[in-house]
């Protein structure tokens, strides 16, 4: 990792390092926080949790080679074999040096930096945008949900130097995360796809989440870009930020980017003509739903920000893949599974229901809890049951005890249409293998402290 010696990493955090003089200029080749995966010349950075306490797997990692540690605890208090005299470099929080890092390490490095958020479709943005910008460029992106305080810094650490581009997901639920985040990761391209309903509970209201979203422009580079989401009635208000003016996508004409021709091809996908400087390209883009078409746009936004001509960014468009957790189309034994369980919040639930109804046989929605709604996440769950209950679905099933408020909306709605409710996944879990038929589709989607995965995992099994 370029620069990244144990005496300039002390320097850049803060810490006070001890140890074998002799290896305080050697690089390390990695930072990891999981002693699994310590390796000969890496760094181990031991965060105290509240189970486990990483402090406690530092005799393991220099076994395995580690070059050194950050500590919160003083060398002789790391309980380690006398004759050992490890590369320790002591902080007051582990957290706040691996940040100061990673600031530090992105500094050393001559690569351009797209930073992405919003309340829905982080992920499936970031991954087609960083689909676009592979066909020129070697594109390193974020993987998994390390979108956060911790997981931003471990993204970062990823980078080598022959890494061109940097494609950041940024995920926040208060005021004040994501100043934090824009200054680990300095964008040279700022995107947000919408201003939703998601983390109501910290931030009020979408005018708060707003404010809290656009937090990351506080490190946006001075020749940066802003790419944003034109149909969003919010994001629509910000005409200017630091004598940058964003490049707006959208289905409207009147959109710097936008598409029209729209058609959904079922569960391969959704094509349409997406228009941009004065020109179009038709493309199909092999994962439905029309939030695609607008993740589309924005990959098309940040392409042409990077010089890629409209062939290349058609070609980056259709070989985007899908992620597990992520709208991921899985045909089983028995159905079609939609596994879309990673996250949810109102608006991602109701455009996936949007798509289940372009399945094949028996239209199923296996439905859990939505978390961070705030005061009204009762009515919220009621509104996306009342969404439902207008769809040409065959049967919805509800589990959790926000999800009965689901299952009411969904009845007085529709009270033709099949609806379960059940109180918790153990239960669903039992029932599952009688309520699916040979030939469904099925959609399952909950936030993920449903642990609705164990719900694919059956289906995918019986």
């Amino acid at each position: 990792m370029k620069n990244m010696t144990l005496r300039r990493m002390a320097e850049a955090c803060g810490g006070r390092l001890s140890g074998n003089e002799n290896e305080w200029d050697q690089e390390i080749c990695s930072i990891t926080t999981d002693s699994r995966k310590a390796e000969p010349g890496c760094l181990f950075a031991a965060i105290p949790g509240a189970r486990v306490d990483g402090h406690d797997f530092i005799p393991g990692v220099l076994e395995k080679g580690a070059l050194g540690v950050i500590s919160e605890k003083e060398p002789e208090a790391l309980k380690m074999p006398d004759s050992c005299c490890p590369n320790v470099i002591v902080v007051e929080s582990t957290l706040q040096a691996l940040k100061k890092l990673a600031r530090y390490y992105l500094e050393q490095l001559e690569i351009k930096v797209v930073g992405i958020t919003g309340s829905v479709g982080k992920t499936s943005t970031k991954e087609m945008i960083a689909a676009v910008l592979s066909q020129k460029y070697r594109t390193l992106k974020t993987l998994g949900n390390f979108n956060n305080e911790l997981g931003l810094p471990l993204t970062v650490f990823r980078i080598r130097e022959e890494d061109e581009i940097a494609v950041l997901e940024m995920g926040i639920s208060n005021f004040g995360e994501m100043h934090r985040l824009a200054e680990i990761a300095r964008p040279d391209t700022c995107v947000i796809t919408n201003i939703g309903q998601c983390h109501l509970e910290f931030l009020g209201d979408r005018d708060g989440v707003l404010r809290a979203k656009s937090e990351i422009f506080d490190f946006l580079k001075e020749d940066g870009h802003i790419i944003l989401n034109g149909d969003d009635d919010k994001l629509e208000t910000i005409r200017e930020v630091k004598g940058i003016r964003p490049v707006f996508f959208g289905l409207d004409a009147d959109s710097d980017i936008y598409a029209d021709r729209i058609e959904k091809k079922g569960l391969d996908g959704i094509s349409c003509r997406i228009h941009a400087q004065g020109k179009a390209f038709d493309t199909l883009i092999p994962i439905p739903g029309l939030h695609m078409v607008y993740n589309a746009l924005a990959g098309t936004a940040v392409g042409l920000q990077y010089g890629l001509s409209l062939e290349e960014i058609k070609a980056g468009i259709e070989s985007l893949q899908p992620v597990s957790g992520r709208f991921h189309i899985i045909t089983a034994d028995r159905c079609t599974v939609i596994d879309d369980c990673y996250n949810a919040n109102p608006i991602s639930m109701k455009a996936s229901l949007g798509v289940l109804q372009d399945g094949i046989g028996r239209k199923v929605a296996i439905l859990g809890d939505m978390g961070e709604l705030g005061p009204e996440e009762k009515e919220f769950h009621r509104q996306v049951g009342e969404y439902a209950g207008t769809l040409a679905l065959d049967v919805c099933i509800c589990v959790g005890p926000l999800c009965e408020n689901m299952a009411d909306g969904i009845r007085a709605v529709n009270p033709q249409m099949k609806v379960i409710w059940m109180e918790n996944l153990q239960e669903l879990l039992k029932q599952l293998g009688h309520m699916v038929k040979q030939g469904d589709t099925v959609l399952v989607k909950a936030s993920h402290f449903m642990h609705f995965e164990k719900v694919v995992e059956k289906l995918t099994c019986i």
